[in-house]
């Protein structure tokens, strides 16, 4: 099946799957009669997580080779069975899907934590790198389809935007090479983590290079700077806290390093909260 072919199936399969899914089903109210059946797109982005222009584009067969971890989030949204689920991996990025051994879902504690945090993005992740939550601020600074779906390794090493607006994107993608390695020993049995490094491997030669090197680090804390469209070159630290749970969940938090990166991430937490609506956690004087 060529990629044509393969992208009018995968459309094809998604509408299918979505009609045949009713909105009471998928846990959510119930609209009234519907000129057709089934769930909405916005509605499947929504329950998936995804931006509702990226899922068009997912099913007229325009947004390339999806990663495992979205395909996985929307095979959730639409309730796949197994074999659907493998159906759905093979016909949008030719591949079996990863065994589905998942972490831990992320604690309440730490959810409450993370949205506790108006004013600095943050974000919390499995051992694998996969984004299991974000606040308002993380955001703002990456944009709204930054989150669950998402594989931060993935980004820093495959996609070219990411890439773009890291600066010291040598330093950031050598850590999580290092990291990786770091987290390949804790859970060698892991297949989604095996998944993930074997398609790092071909995809990227930095990531193949770094790799045989056998560097091991453990990305704790640091000063990156990135590149934003609208305000220039943002200059901020980056920590990470470990989960006390055991689940091996992390929170990564960005914090300001210089007052004119402080005033941008205000700036845009502002806009967006006024954007959606919502009530803006900008401080004011007293």
């Amino acid at each position: 099946m060529d990629k044509a072919d393969s992208g009018v199936e995968l459309g094809s399969f998604l509408r299918a799957m979505r009609e045949r899914l009713t909105p009471e089903a998928a846990g959510l109210p119930g609209s009234g009669k519907r000129r057709t059946p089934g769930l909405r797109r916005q509605e499947v982005a929504e329950l998936a997580a995804v931006s509702i222009d990226w899922y068009i584009r997912l099913e007229q067969g325009r947004v390339g080779t999806p990663g495992a971890a979205v395909l996985d989030a929307i095979a959730i949204a639409l309730q796949l069975s197994d074999s659907e689920r493998a159906h759905l991996h093979l016909i949008a990025r030719g591949a079996q899907p990863p065994s589905r051994s998942a972490p831990a879902p992320l604690s309440p504690t730490m959810q409450a934590i993370l949205d506790g945090m108006p004013l600095l993005p943050a974000y919390a992740m499995d051992f694998r790198y996969d984004v299991l939550a974000r606040n308002a601020a993380a955001a703002a600074l990456f944009g709204e389809d930054f989150g669950p779906g998402l594989n931060t390794a993935r980004l820093i090493f495959l996609d070219p935007v990411t890439l773009a607006g890291q600066l010291d994107w040598p330093q950031v993608a050598r850590e999580t090479v290092g990291n990786l390695r770091r987290t390949l020993a804790r859970h060698p049995d892991d297949t989604g983590l095996r998944t993930l490094i074997d398609e790092l491997r071909t995809a990227s030669p930095e990531f193949a290079a770094w790799w045989n090197d056998h560097d091991v680090h453990d990305r704790r804390h640091g000063r990156k700077r990135i590149s934003h469209p609208r305000h220039g070159v943002l200059t901020v630290h980056y920590d990470t806290f470990i989960s006390p749970d055991g689940s091996d969940h992390c929170l990564f938090v960005l914090t300001p390093a210089d007052p004119t990166t402080e005033t941008a991430l205000a700036t845009l937490i502002t806009d967006r909260a006024q954007r959606l609506g919502t009530r803006s956690l900008r401080p004011t004087a007293s």
